[in-house]
């Protein structure tokens, strides 16, 4: 009887893009995958540790298969990610019945670590490693879009920020690694690439070599140059971009390029520079604000998303409100917000000005009333309009329907046979409009 596996994914883009490698590796091991955890011989939580509330999640799931190990000796219960390698050991403590934690340095590996736990040890892999380049085939979520590494780690030292504690330095993979993979998902009919890093814009400084203007030879616009023309792949898009390292030359380069998407994800986390100089993000306001206005100079139709923390330590209702003005000046698509949560071994966790949770989260409310209000106002300009829609799924909710996304990255429904559009790129009269999707009818051009 086959072996089965369940994979459960908490956290960004970079997590879910591990998951797929990992979910490949056990595929080539022979397993199967499983939808139901219960039916599963082995267990995978690829897990966060950006905020306290993702760890408290992953302890519940833990704790109903650790019972079922005690009766079932032979399932394997793993745990990946960026909590493994904040936790370490005192997984193990907390939860005895695991058999490997693993960082997220190790994803390509988790084959030679199986080996070990078959050979009945306790694994922990947390020790810092160069990422080499791996020849695994993600197991993709997706048949249509598909997420392609560029970057791993970050160098940054934002002073909430666990990120680069638990992921590692910097480490860009080279352009001759990307393009290869981008050729290969091309060819496999994916339509769509995201590209990813923790901090994007700092890819290739790492990589050797520079041009006769003292310029470094490969940055992240080389890099959308070098993959643009890849056939069969149709649009491109990336996340998370810095607002230190964003450049002019990449926003013009984005506008030049048909096949990137006109959408910016770009964190601001606080529109206070006192904050964002305690938060060590090496940027003001103003900064953010010129970076917004140059791109909507080259694209005036451009979606911008952002991160942004509320209730940072010491963050007076004054240093609120100007997030709060910067939100309404800017007028985001989507937003993502949080209430700050003190993390392990960062410097911000430490200091003895933390606000109280009522404060953090009547801030957090007043944001949130915000941005659903902003996103509705930006979705009007939809209305009526023909989008190009690149379709990705049936609508779960109504199998009559398909749905996909604009360029912009709105989610779009509209009726359709998913057996017949599934990875088709169409043309979509919008017909309505909410804070977050649209609905539409597709148009059928006329034959002459």
């Amino acid at each position: 009887m086959s072996r089965r596996y369940h994979v459960t994914t908490f956290g960004c883009q970079m997590n879910k893009a591990d998951s797929e490698r990992m979910a490949g590796i056990l595929d080539g091991m022979g397993y199967t995958f499983v939808e139901e955890p219960n039916e599963a011989d082995l267990i995978l939580y690829n897990t966060c540790t950006i905020r306290e509330n993702a760890e408290h999640k992953v302890y519940s799931y833990l704790g109903k298969q650790a019972k079922r190990k005690q009766q079932n000796p032979n399932l394997t219960l793993v745990v990946a990610g960026c909590m493994a390698q904040q936790e370490g050991e005192q997984l193990l403590r907390r939860v005895p019945e695991l058999d490997l934690v693993m960082g997220p340095q190790y994803a390509n590996q988790l084959d030679s670590l199986l080996e070990q736990v078959f050979q009945g040890n306790q694994v922990v892999a947390t020790e810092p490693v160069h990422i080499l380049e791996d020849i695994t085939k993600p197991r993709r979520d997706s048949t249509v879009t598909a997420w392609v590494n560029v970057i791993y780690g970050c160098n940054e030292r934002c002073t909430y920020c666990v990120v680069p504690g638990v992921r590692g330095t910097e480490q860009s993979r080279t352009p001759e690694a990307i393009v290869a993979e981008m050729t290969a998902l091309g060819q496999q009919g994916f339509k769509e690439v995201t590209l990813l890093g923790q901090n994007i814009d700092a890819y290739g400084r790492d990589l050797p070599g520079s041009t006769s203007d003292g310029r470094h030879l490969h940055t992240f616009t080389d890099l959308l140059h070098q993959v643009h023309d890849i056939e069969g792949i149709d649009r491109i898009r990336f996340a998370t971009s810095h607002p230190r390292y964003f450049t002019e030359r990449l926003i013009k380069t984005c506008a030049e390029l048909p096949k990137v998407c006109e959408h910016f994800h770009i964190p601001f986390q606080s529109g206070d520079n006192e904050l964002l100089k305690a938060m060590s993000r090496g940027y003001t306001h103003e900064k953010y604000r010129r970076i917004i206005e140059t791109i909507r100079g080259y694209m005036p139709d451009a979606s911008i998303s952002a991160d942004a923390i509320v209730g940072f330590p010491g963050e007076t209702e004054e240093q609120f409100e100007n997030t709060m003005i910067l939100v309404q000046d800017i007028g985001f698509d989507m937003l993502n917000t949080a209430a700050y949560s003190p993390r392990p071994g960062t410097p911000a966790a430490l200091w003895d000005n933390q606000l109280s949770e009522e404060v953090k989260a009547d801030r957090l409310q007043r944001l949130n009333h915000l941005v659903a209000q902003q996103a509705e106002a930006r979705s009007q300009r939809y209305a009526g309009r023909l989008e190009e829609v690149l379709v990705e799924a049936q609508n779960a909710k109504d199998p009559t329907q398909v749905m996909g996304r604009t360029r912009g990255n709105r989610l779009t429904f509209f009726t359709g046979n998913i057996d017949e559009l599934l990875g088709q790129t169409v043309t979509v009269r919008i017909s309505q409009v909410r804070p977050f999707s649209l609905s539409g009818e597709i148009v059928v051009p006329v034959l002459v």
